[in-house]
């Protein structure tokens, strides 16, 4: 697969361009912001508290922002175009998300400095971090290609919403139902079990088992988006 940084930065500044014009869209990157003062405001202290801004940008931000900019691409007939251009699906995918990646890890800096959040291990949190984000541009990715316009896109991403937020939410309610367990699995889960798990004494499994979680879950993702991003293309 030839990678052309050429064009993926071609692709990088679009994307940029179309965020910056889409009002309803860029908008969105206030929400966390906003979550995360109101929680510096209110003096909330836990990891609970911490953390969900940050899941919060990540299905918010960069699954709903993704999704978006793949489904107006489709609405205005470009993607096609896209497709069928030079440009190898490396180069495609790669840049369509570049621009979603620098969105998510700014406002995720952002909330954690807002919130008062400061990690015992900022370097493992950090890579844990990256992993997330790259888990959930993949499921923008997906919801984006099964859209055919903003509006539908915007629907569409709702359930990752819900489900992938308020991960953590469910857990506190998995001792009286005790199907919710598996909310433990997710990956806004697993990264609230590691932070957790930083600020105390911790073991190398500890570290492991929350993030080979999240890249288990990245690549499946990834293979879902480049398998229906190729049936696109022959559609």
């Amino acid at each position: 697969m030839n990678i052309s940084m050429t064009r993926i930065q071609a692709i990088l500044m679009k994307d940029y361009k179309e965020f910056s014009r889409n009002y309803a869209v860029s908008s969105m990157v206030l929400l966390p912001i906003i979550l995360a003062f109101l929680y510096n405001q209110s003096g909330a202290s836990s990891i609970n508290a911490y953390l969900l801004p940050i899941n919060m940008t990540f299905s918010m931000v960069t699954a709903y922002i993704q999704c978006c900019l793949i489904a107006e691409e489709k609405e205005k007939n470009t993607l096609r175009s896209l497709m069928l251009s030079p440009a190898s699906l490396g180069d495609i995918l790669i840049g369509k998300s570049l621009f979603v990646l620098i969105v998510t890890m700014i406002v995720v800096a952002m909330s954690i400095f807002i919130v008062g959040y400061k990690p015992s291990n900022l370097l493992i949190l950090a890579i844990s971090l990256v992993l997330s984000t790259v888990f959930y541009i993949a499921l923008g990715t997906i919801c984006g290609l099964f859209s055919k316009s903003i509006m539908e896109g915007s629907i569409i991403v709702l359930p990752v919403i819900i489900i992938f937020s308020f991960g953590p939410i469910a857990l506190n309610f998995a001792s009286t139902y005790p199907i919710l367990k598996i909310a433990e699995w997710l990956p806004s889960s697993q990264l609230l079990l590691l932070a957790e798990a930083l600020e105390g004494k911790y073991s190398m499994s500890d570290v492991f088992i929350p993030m080979i979680t999240i890249v288990v879950w990245s690549l499946l993702s990834w293979f879902l988006a480049a398998f229906i991003y190729k049936k696109r293309m022959v559609d």
